[in-house]
């Protein structure tokens, strides 16, 4: 019985090793879906319908690869993006599928998405030492009011706001979330507890009326006298409690236009702070657009389910590329890959999560800091 009471214990860590591998290499494999510019707007002109849309199709490729850049590129970091601005998006293209479409004999629009290979841009960045941050931060609700204008009057336009939201790339961003409107049961001066104590007990409402610690009340205040539109975004996301504003003019009355142009700088607010904290994370600006360098590592455990959690955060960390595991025993295992900067590089960001990465005479050792 004690023999067989054994055999059960080794084949149930077996089983777990080896059901470790299978998500990282599918992990490994997929496309990230920052790399996929959804709902772009394209159109074209020319003398018949068919040049129209070869036009159009080309254009808004080459208009979706920056703004892919953009979105995955530090806005610090943008002054480096001039050096592929004469790259051939056709070379990085993976796929294209329309949304919608119209034509004449001599116009063409349509509304597409585009996607883009992640190994092929990633490769293109680092080539040119320009840093870059494709892991989506975790999702968050974003809640979109409008205040009236001035007498109480509500603004035309002004509903616009939500969908306005909802139109954008909300999905594949590197700041995912999902649009929702006012919850009613929510005490009457929540927007105002947001604006005096931030992340304090009006959070705790949002939290709770939303399901979750990452809620951002996006609001819009239409001042129709000083044709101005003030956004305002307070609340939490997953960089921490944010309280941003900005104003936009209001040209020739036309707040849905308005709207439509703060909505897109607002997202890149909400992006651009996470991929600070990433940047934070990785060591800065300087060590990711540095070469990323191979590393061997023996990794220390105690358990299959520790060895798991180890692999899971190795794997899954920004800057982390060709990520491969050689022989595994019960207590350690062999690990290859290559980061930005090197062994040290990686030491330091670890050494933040609790995980020691040491280099014991040209020999990497990670293991959990107890």
């Amino acid at each position: 019985m004690k023999y067989c009471g054994q055999l059960n214990t080794i084949l149930r860590s077996l089983l777990l090793l080896a059901v470790v591998f299978v998500p990282v290499n599918r992990v490994l494999a997929a496309e990230s879906p920052v790399f996929t510019v959804a709902n772009y707007p394209v159109q074209g002109q020319a003398k018949d319908a068919v040049t129209a849309k070869r036009l159009a199709i080309e254009d808004g490729q080459t208009a979706a690869f920056k703004s892919l850049l953009k979105r995955i590129v530090p806005v610090t970091a943008y002054a480096g993006l001039d050096r592929v601005k004469a790259v051939q998006s056709s070379k990085y293209i993976s796929g294209m599928s329309v949304r919608s479409e119209q034509n004449s004999s001599t116009q063409y629009y349509a509304s597409l998405d585009f996607s883009f290979s992640a190994n092929a841009v990633r490769d293109l960045l680092q080539r040119e030492g320009i840093p870059f941050v494709d892991e989506q931060a975790p999702s968050l609700t974003l809640v979109p009011i409008v205040i009236p204008s001035q007498g109480g009057v509500p603004a035309q336009g002004a509903n616009n706001w939500a969908s306005v939201w909802s139109g954008l790339d909300i999905v594949n961003t590197v700041s995912p979330l999902r649009v929702t409107g006012w919850n009613d049961s929510l005490p009457t001066n929540t927007l105002q507890q947001l604006k005096n104590d931030g992340a304090g007990e009006a959070m705790r409402h949002l939290g709770s009326a939303y399901g979750g610690d990452r809620v951002v009340v996006a609001e819009a205040e239409v001042d129709q006298a000083a044709a101005r539109l003030h956004v305002t975004l307070s609340g939490r996301d997953a960089a921490g409690p944010i309280s941003w504003k900005h104003s936009y003019r209001i040209s020739d009355g036309d707040v849905a236009y308005a709207m439509e142009y703060a909505a897109v700088v607002s997202l890149g607010v909400l992006e651009g702070r996470w991929k600070a904290i990433k940047a934070r994370d990785m060591g800065g600006l300087d060590v990711m657009a540095s070469p990323a360098a191979q590393i061997h590592i023996q990794v220390l455990f105690n358990s299959a389910a520790e060895w798991y959690r180890l692999q899971q955060n190795i794997s899954g960390r920004p800057g982390v590329q060709d990520f491969q595991v050689g022989s595994v025993s019960a207590r350690g295992a062999e690990v290859v890959l290559r980061f930005p900067g090197g062994g040290q590089q990686l030491a330091n960001a670890l050494a933040r999560e609790g995980i020691s990465l040491t280099n014991n005479g040209g020999q990497w050792v990670m293991r959990k800091s107890y």
